[in-house]
């Protein structure tokens, strides 16, 4: 029997480990796959971070690089398996929760390997980044190319010289769209313009100036409404490459596939390879289906990380938890101080009952 049970070793469950150690908690993470680096492993292999090092660490433990560096894909899995091991953080890997169930106020998980977990409070922290989402478009089905989501999307060079379309406006969609156009044909195909911000500002990254305002601490419900209006941090010419050398160009969304390409929205039928949706991810808690406390579209009934109405249930790593940053490396340690300062009050209450 556990104080908490964590599922999720990635930059969430490892924020919340580190909390609960440090408030001297009996607790164990329990993570799908084979290492303690989230959803990172599966992302493109050039991707460099939006927030310099300075912004983009867990708590208790910088990551590498100097203050105005921009850590890449592989800095960060070497940095939170790094954290793991730093703080000895009780891990195991290779323990895909399954199923919760609660009864007689504990909780029982269950792993696809049949281990038998048992728990008087339990975090989420399966993160936003596990279920990618493509939208349904006419005549998908019919459409004979390679279609795919961001997630699979790995080098350029597997796309040379072939006509590819990105579906997203924001900085995934542009990043893999301007590295494509190195050696493909690309267009970006957005429903409303890119908004573009310089990554500096009077020599300072974008994130100094956000940190100063109090940007990702301001309440949520101030910045929920301009979620889909968020701009594009321009890390390196995006803006130039495509609006004046038009390498990729940007165009009006598509309005069906055919067969063998798109129809843009003025009615031009064009041949294309490859479709890429960078189209974002949608939550997915199907170890959750047992306890209710999931609505329609996937998301957890909570306020803050705490579950509206399973006492003993809370998350981690949402995004738009609490605020802008909740679901980033530098948002996941204060929501989970948050959650845990609320988890230890539940657990003191249970125990004087």
């Amino acid at each position: 029997m556990y104080d908490v049970v964590i599922i999720g070793a990635g930059q969430a469950g490892l924020a919340a480990g580190y909390h609960l150690q440090k408030s001297n908690l009996d607790y164990v993470i329990l993570e799908a796959s084979e290492q303690t680096a989230g959803s990172w492993p599966k992302y493109y292999n050039h991707l460099v971070l939006f927030s310099p090092a300075q912004y983009s660490s867990l708590p208790g433990l910088d990551i590498d690089g100097g203050c105005d560096s921009y850590p890449n894909k592989d800095a960060v899995i070497q940095y939170l398996n790094d954290y793991r091991n730093y703080f000895n953080l009780n891990v195991q890997t290779r323990k895909k929760v399954e199923k919760i169930k609660k009864s007689n106020h504990f909780f029982s998980l269950k792993t696809v390997d049949q281990k038998l977990y048992k728990a008087r409070a339990v975090i989420c922290a399966t993160g936003s980044f596990n279920n990618p989402h493509i939208p349904n478009i006419d005549n998908m089905s019919t459409f004979e190319g390679k279609l795919m989501h961001s997630f699979q999307y790995r080098e350029a060079n597997t796309f040379k010289d072939e006509r590819v379309v990105v579906v997203g406006g924001r900085n995934s969609a542009v990043q893999i769209a301007v590295e494509l156009a190195q050696v493909a044909n690309v267009s970006i195909a957005t429903r409303t313009p890119i908004k573009y911000i310089p990554q500096r500002l009077l020599g300072k990254d974008g994130h100094f100036w956000g940190r100063l305002i109090g940007y990702d601490t301001f309440p949520i419900g101030l910045w929920r409404n301009v979620n889909d209006k968020e701009p594009v941090i321009d890390l390196g010419g995006f803006k130039k490459a495509i609006e004046e050398n038009h390498n990729p160009d940007q165009r009006n969304m598509f309005t069906r596939f055919t067969k063998d390409g798109v129809v843009w929205s003025d009615g031009l039928k064009e041949y294309v390879d490859t479709v890429i949706f960078a189209t974002g991810y949608k939550p997915r808690f199907d170890y959750l289906e047992s306890l209710k406390t999931v609505n329609k579209k996937g998301s957890p009934l909570q306020k803050g990380g705490i579950s509206s109405n399973i006492d003993g249930l809370y998350f981690v790593g949402l995004h738009w938890q609490r605020s802008h940053a909740s679901a980033t490396l530098r948002g996941v340690g204060p929501d989970a101080k948050f959650v845990i300062k609320h988890l230890k009050k539940f657990l003191n209450s249970v125990k004087n009952e």
